[in-house]
């Protein structure tokens, strides 16, 4: 099956994984801060990063919600799932598979 993808919902999927990966490099980050070296400089680097992908990804994921009609409970769960550590992957997985980008 060929999906075609709108340039909202391929920009979606980038900040969702851009999200999940500036994640993993704060806690990279924060693994060396208290656990190896005791120094922040991974968390000066990536806590910034992160914090302007979590609130693209937040606007993304309301954007898509009201240009793709998604109900209350995926939008909310979208929302959700900018807490915790790379789950912002298994939503964007999630709605492309079940076609709700498109």
């Amino acid at each position: 099956m060929i999906r075609t993808t709108t340039p909202l919902a391929t920009i979606f999927r980038a900040v969702a994984i851009a999200e999940a990966c500036s994640w993993t490099g704060l806690l990279i980050g924060m693994v060396f801060k208290y656990l190896v070296v005791f120094d922040d400089v991974g968390v000066k680097i990536f806590g910034p990063i992160h914090g302007v992908l979590f609130v693209a990804y937040v606007v993304t994921t309301l954007l898509a919600a009201r240009t793709f009609r998604w109900s209350w409970g995926t939008t909310i769960v979208g929302l959700a799932a900018s807490i915790p550590p790379l789950t912002t992957l298994w939503f964007e997985r999630s709605v492309y598979r079940r076609g709700r980008l498109a």
